[in-house]
């Protein structure tokens, strides 16, 4: 017969084993470290205009090891009953879409209803398939919405991330008043809701539509996107029209240089519509890297506000370090063998030349576009071919940002000549008194 001491041994080995089979080896634990979680935060489903079912673009970000993805249909939610006709479906996404569904998916969970031409699919809302989709602390689901305004036939189109409720999209005189009003009522409701809510300007460029002065002197927009998988979104510009990256650059130097601003913060997209093998705005080129300690929305969108990530276009990096008292940049890049990188420091100097001027067109009239200006606002201060590259920031820059290029093109570019890229957030220097 075992002995008193033997027994309780046994006893506490046998709480200890049933203690681990409860737990699993998924428990969530009580400090766990900073990490960086991959996201995207702009996607399109059959709600609105994209041509796949949520549950199956939900499955093709976390089987590609995405942590949180972000459902953006066009100013409307899934939520509530919604049947759509099955013409309209093949229409968009071909004769495979719904045998693509019922194969993933089963028989039981695919609900279809009618015949003939008046055959249905029930479009499943957010809070009847996450429950199939998420896997704790691996990936996560997060409510949003694009708010798509226009003023006076320009697209001024606004992602609003981890809300509770449709945002109607409330227009205004300008592109900037309506900007602000609808950035106004994504606040009230995260006031209203106690809630996190992360707004952000979509494709500046698509049609042409805001330039990167609007972009400044709406203070309150703290997020814009420097990079958008959408090959229609013109990310390079045209010889009217600057590039993505030198609006963010330009947008930066006016705030920072004189309006006393807050930084605007680049985010990467896939503005995802088309899941089977067409042209158009497919999955997987452009995302977030968010650093926290939480796969949760509230702490996701915390860490962003906070400038704590990066974007890419396919270069991934290990750390990314910046100490405001001693103005030093540090970079991590994982680097993939066989490949090189080049990492540009770029910014504007507090003493650069704020001259600039209109573009004209042909006839010498001023066109709606943003201006032209000096070399000094958005110039590379420095270039580095390490793999850890730095930068020391003197004290007489604006904001310094940095741009890994790898040399590699991505697997399924948007634009020509597309190379890997990741794009940190501008770094500024303490201010000194």
């Amino acid at each position: 017969m075992p002995t008193p001491n033997v027994r309780v041994m046994i006893a506490m080995l046998l709480i200890i084993s049933l203690t681990s089979a409860v737990r699993g080896d998924d428990a969530v634990p009580n400090d766990p470290p900073l990490r960086w979680w991959k996201g995207n935060i702009h996607t399109h489903s059959l709600w609105s205009d994209g041509n796949d079912f949520p549950e199956m673009i939900a499955e093709w970000y976390r089987s590609r090891d995405y942590n949180f993805l972000a459902l953006s249909d066009h100013n409307i939610m899934s939520e509530g009953m919604r049947w759509m006709k099955l013409s309209a479906i093949e229409k968009r996404g071909g004769d495979q879409v719904l045998p693509k569904y019922e194969t993933r998916f089963g028989g039981g969970w695919v609900e279809i209803r009618g015949a003939g031409d008046e055959r249905e699919i029930r479009l499943k809302p957010l809070d009847e398939f996450r429950n199939l989709v998420e896997d704790r602390g691996k990936f996560i689901m997060i409510p949003g919405e694009e708010i798509t305004d226009s003023v006076k036939g320009k697209p001024v189109h606004m992602n609003a991330t981890n809300l509770t409720a449709l945002i109607q999209p409330l227009s205004g005189e300008t592109v900037g008043a309506a900007m602000e009003a609808n950035l106004r009522a994504a606040e009230d409701q995260a006031k209203r809701t106690g809630r996190e809510i992360l707004v952000h300007l979509n494709h500046p460029n698509f049609h042409y539509a805001i330039t990167a002065e609007e972009i400044a002197h709406v203070v309150t927009e703290r997020f814009f996107e420097v990079y958008n998988g959408h090959p229609g979104v013109n990310h390079l510009g045209d010889k009217d029209h600057p590039s993505i990256e030198r609006m963010w650059d330009i947008a930066n130097t006016i705030r920072l240089g004189g309006l006393e601003a807050p930084v605007l913060y680049g985010v990467a997209t896939d503005d995802s519509h088309v899941y089977h093998g067409k042209q158009g705005s497919r999955p997987g080129r452009g995302w977030v890297m968010v650093q926290s300690r939480y796969l949760t929305p509230e702490h996701l969108v915390r860490a962003m506000k906070a400038g704590r990530f990066y974007c890419s276009s396919g270069v991934s990096l290990t750390s990314v370090e910046f100490d405001a008292t001693s103005g030093n940049v540090k970079l991590a890049i994982d680097a993939k063998p066989g490949v090189q990188y080049t990492t540009q420091f770029i910014g504007t100097k507090k003493n650069f030349d704020g001259t600039s001027t209109p573009r004209l067109d042909k006839d010498g009239k001023e066109i709606n576009a943003t201006r032209l200006y000096s070399a000094d606002v958005g110039a590379v201060l420095a270039t580095s071919k390490e793999l850890a590259p730095s930068y020391q920031l003197q004290g007489d820059e604006l904001f310094v940002r940095a741009v890994v290029t790898s040399s590699e093109s991505p697997a399924d570019p948007s634009h020509r000549d597309q190379l890997q890229q990741a794009w940190t957030q501008p770094f500024v220097p303490k201010p000194t008194r």
